[in-house]
């Protein structure tokens, strides 16, 4: 065997040995997200939700402050029933029942 192969000898096999780590680390990560694939999805979905009602609960009291109306301090005089029309009670219906 000529000298000048050895060394190339070495390079050749090192670069297989590392394209089958390669390969193997490739296909053991892919075996691995494809078996926990329900956990993943699962703590994803928790984290999204767990974000969102964050961001809800956030923003809430600033909506409901903009969207009620202030109470008024005082308010008017009593407003009389409308004539003729009364019932028994003194309530008056609609039609004049």
């Amino acid at each position: 065997m000529p000298l000048f192969l050895c060394p190339m000898q070495k390079v050749i096999n090192a670069l297989a040995v590392l394209s089958f780590l390669g390969t193997a680390s490739i296909i053991g990560g892919s075996t691995y997200v494809y078996l926990q694939k329900d956990a993943i999805i699962d703590g994803v979905k928790a984290k999204v939700t767990e974000a969102a009602l964050g961001a809800i609960t956030d923003a809430l009291p600033g909506m409901m402050d903009s969207a009620l109306p202030e109470l008024p301090g005082a308010t008017g005089g009593v407003v009389g029933s409308p004539a003729g029309g009364m019932g028994a009670a003194g309530v008056g219906f609609p039609g004049g029942l």
